[in-house]
């Protein structure tokens, strides 16, 4: 709906963009993403501010720095302020244990809720136990523990929450695109109106410079068009009466009058933001490895805690104070809070080690990922080539240098707007040539253009022109056919009538593309290119790479299609991609991969964007992606490791022999090894360096 910026007294401002709203549904619908980062935010500062100086405090009084004696009355105000943590912030974990346990399965939010509340309830038990007229053998508690925990793994979701509100920005980016507002002929006169009031068949205009408001068919004029955003397509494309005009694209020369054909949501615009909407909300969510574990482990845990308090209790008629604390003991020892950093400290070394490599990686999901690629598809323009025409060949005829050829073509071209033309003059300069101006300079859309040179008429343009103007053109057709064979635009030069050379544009490949695609290859990965280009360009283009496959003439919603046939195969996929053509197949592969000199499209719907526009770059994160996961191993080993091997000390192993019950307090301190193990373990990932 079109909304009057100057009247409307509803809006939100969403990372630095003011967004206005017709009504306060609209308005709570789009901001309800923020609303929850917000309340992340909040939650973990809260428990991090309290979890933090109680850790301070209750590691100062264990080595005796101070405090000393107070034990009763620091443990009552750590109680009343880890109270709240526990079950304020810590609130979400409870609930999805319960969501959990009512689906019959154990997850990371049962491990955490099961840990910090064995620590919160023991931890009371010794703070109000001298009270009741109890003695307890060791005052020490783990409040400090469980709102740390609570703490940091709220601080993870926060981060993770950002970066799926930056997901949905690539809705926002391509709505932006959208002309607000269209020229109608309505009764004879031309009115600008709100593009939602357009209909099908009125009749538009647009000038040189603007974007077509909404697809139509050409009634009226010749221009040349920008659209790169949807097909990807770098160089312009000629339109005259009776062609197809895209919503959105630029018209760049020409005046043009056109009849709607397509509005609202059928235009092609609206139907690649609908491609990314349902790619997005398709994906479906990772199943962290920590999950698989904790199902298994969790039962198992409880039952080993619950089995060893019975048997004391009941087969060695220890009293209940005696069985409640092997149970405790069991829970704390085994339950493995580090396993709730084994991912996310990792990820967080990993994902900045990647900013520290011009690697910007939007979750932990995207860097778990891709480890496992087996297929990487490459947008050929803009990412696999530099998106710009330039002049590769000259071929010079009849005894003109090549010099000549290109100072006679810059000279003509002078006058053009067109890419093409713009490449040649650039040649020409480059090469420091003496350029005339042109005299009498006359375009033919689609077709090309002619003007006089130093007293010489000069025609720059295809077969076309040339047949139009009486030029024989069977000498340069040779060149001509090599040229095209190659997947290069050909542009025929005339001089007084005659042709004296061919000249060759064309999109040329990157710098370190074919070095990307050989490293891909040499790790076993399929590279592939999939585009919106002729398949003549893109053949040529795989070939000079050494590609394993080119895809060509595919529209944005084929893209997404082909990612997705690939993903039916078995295969992970990967898409790196620059425009707003590759958003739905950036948004649908696995793991979107976006150029930083790309759209603010591509960029939000991809996981991972490079931000130097190396292609090597793809290849470092996928080797930054594999050794993270490998830490994340690790991690999970160190986390399970200490705690586990103790359980049957817990259980009161040496109970029997030697008469020592294992106190929690050494629980806690296999509890906190692990966790340094595991943080320990992840800083190694710095000195992860690319190998390429």
């Amino acid at each position: 709906m079109y909304v009057d910026e100057g009247t409307s007294k509803l809006t939100a401002v969403v990372r630095g963009r003011t967004y206005y709203f017709c009504s306060e549904t609209c308005l709570e619908t789009f901001t309800a993403p923020e609303k929850e980062i917000k309340r992340l935010a909040r939650l973990s500062l809260f428990s991090l501010a309290i979890g933090i100086p109680m850790a301070v405090v209750a590691f100062g009084m264990s080595l005796g720095w101070w405090l000393a004696g107070l034990d009763g009355p620091v443990n009552l105000l750590f109680f009343v302020l880890a109270t709240p943590v526990q079950f304020i912030a810590g609130w979400r974990f409870y609930r999805g244990t319960w969501d959990a346990l009512r689906n019959k399965s154990a997850n990371m939010d049962v491990l955490i809720a099961m840990g910090t509340t064995a620590a919160w309830v023991y931890s009371t038990l010794i703070t109000f136990l001298p009270y009741l007229g109890v003695a307890v053998a060791n005052p020490a508690t783990y409040y400090d523990t469980a709102a740390a925990i609570i703490g940091l793994i709220l601080l993870g979701k926060y981060f993770e929450e950002i970066a799926k509100g930056r997901a949905g920005d690539a809705i926002r980016k391509l709505m932006d695109l959208a002309p607000r507002t269209a020229r109608v002929l309505r009764d004879g006169k031309e009115e600008e109106i709100p593009v939602e009031q357009v209909h099908l068949e009125d009749v538009f205009v647009v000038r040189p410079g603007e974007r077509i408001p909404v697809d139509g068919i050409i009634l009226e004029g010749a221009s040349a068009l920008d659209e790169s955003m949807i097909t990807g397509e770098s160089i312009p494309v000629d339109k005259k009466t009776g062609d197809t005009v895209i919503g959105a694209t630029i018209n760049k020369t020409g005046f043009l009058r056109a009849r709607a054909a397509k509005v609202g949501a059928d235009t092609t615009l609206n139907q690649i933001i609908r491609l990314v909407e349902d790619a997005q909300v398709a994906r479906a969510p990772i199943q962290r490895l920590a999950d698989k574990v904790a199902s298994v482990f969790v039962p198992a845990v409880i039952s080993i805690a619950a089995g060893s308090a019975l048997v004391w209790l009941l087969a060695f008629g220890k009293p209940i104070p005696f069985s409640l604390t092997i149970f405790i003991a069991v829970i704390i020892i085994a339950c493995p809070c580090a396993l709730g950093l084994a991912t996310p400290a990792a990820i967080m070394v990993g994902t900045g080690k990647g900013a520290e490599n011009g690697l910007l990686i939007k979750g932990g999901e995207y860097l778990e990922k891709a480890h496992k690629l087996t297929a990487v598809v490459f947008d050929k323009t803009g990412t696999l080539t530099k998106g710009q025409p330039s002049v590769t060949d000259v071929v010079p005829l009849t005894g003109m240098s090549r010099e000549e050829v290109l100072r006679y073509a810059g000279s003509a071209e002078q006058g053009s707007e067109h890419p093409l033309g713009q490449a040649i003059v650039r040649a020409a300069q480059e090469e420091k040539l003496a350029l005339a101006d042109p005299q009498d300079y006359v375009t033919t859309p689609g077709m090309g253009l002619g003007a006089r040179v130093a007293g010489h008429p000069v025609l720059v343009g295809n077969l076309k022109l040339m047949a139009g103007e009486g030029v024989d053109t069977a000498a340069v057709a040779p060149a001509l056919d090599a040229l095209q064979a190659a997947g290069k635009t050909a542009m025929i030069v005339a001089v007084d009538g005659r042709a004296v050379g061919v000249v060759g544009v064309a999109d040329t490949v990157k710098e370190h593309a074919a070095e990307a695609i050989r490293a891909l290859k040499a790790m076993n990965i399929q590279v592939l290119m999939l585009t919106g280009d002729h398949r003549r360009t893109a053949d040529a283009i795989a070939r000079q790479l050494g590609l394993d496959a080119a895809i060509a003439e595919v529209l944005p919603g084929q893209k997404a299609q082909k990612v997705k046939e690939l993903q039916e195969q078995g295969q992970v996929v990967a898409m790196v991609g620059d425009g707003i053509n590759d958003a739905p197949a950036l948004a649908q592969s696995d793991v979107g991969i976006a150029l930083g000199s790309g759209t603010d499209v591509a960029m939000e719907a991809g996981g991972i964007v490079l931000i130097k526009d190396d292609l090597r770059d793809v290849v470092a994160a996928i080797q930054l992606s594999r050794s993270t996961v490998r830490k994340i191993r690790q991690n999970l080993f160190w986390a399970f490791g200490y705690n586990t091997a103790l359980i049957p000390l817990a259980a009161g192993l040496l109970y029997v022999g030697f008469g020592i019950l294992l106190d929690p307090i050494y629980a806690g301190a296999a509890m906190g090894f692990s966790s340094v193990s595991v943080v320990a373990n992840s800083m190694a990932l710095r000195r992860f360096r690319p190998r390429i």
